[in-house]
């Protein structure tokens, strides 16, 4: 199979607080808007892409009609501290887990968008000798 794209669709009630969500917080770029869909980028090299749908649209199968559920959602940076200082201290943002380093070679905090999606944002860094041997490269 070759992929010629390939991105998360978050379902939820909450389209529009999302929305402005990435595109206030994150840069991303509206790309499809309507009532019930929209389509998200963040320009690149490399750009991203994420999507949003209402929870109660007929384009799901009725028995998956539910807003999301225990996504997380990893965003790498290159200076997790700046990211902290511009999102929560000085962008109000409430954090599901503080700033943080962790010995398999994270330092991260994790805050949640309106959907109740977790949003990781990482710089990795060194890990511990206790991880660094189950890292397989490439």
């Amino acid at each position: 199979m070759r992929l010629t794209s390939f991105y998360p669709v978050i379902c939820t009630s909450r389209i529009e607080e999302t929305r402005a969500f990435y595109t206030d917080l994150f840069d991303f770029e509206v790309t499809f808007a309507a009532d019930w869909y929209v389509s998200l980028r963040r320009p690149g090299p490399p750009a991203y892409e994420l999507a949003l749908l209402d929870h109660t649209h007929p384009t799901l199968p009725e028995a998956h009609r539910a807003p999301v559920r225990g996504l997380l959602l990893n965003l790498e940076v290159e200076d997790v501290d700046a990211e902290w200082e511009r999102l929560v201290e000085r962008g109000g943002l409430t954090p599901e887990l503080p700033l943080r380093s962790e010995e398999f070679g994270q330092r991260h905090f994790i805050v949640a968008d309106p959907a109740g999606v977790l949003v990781d944002v990482i710089t990795p860094i060194e890990p511990s000798a206790a991880f660094a041997d189950q890292y397989t490269g490439g």
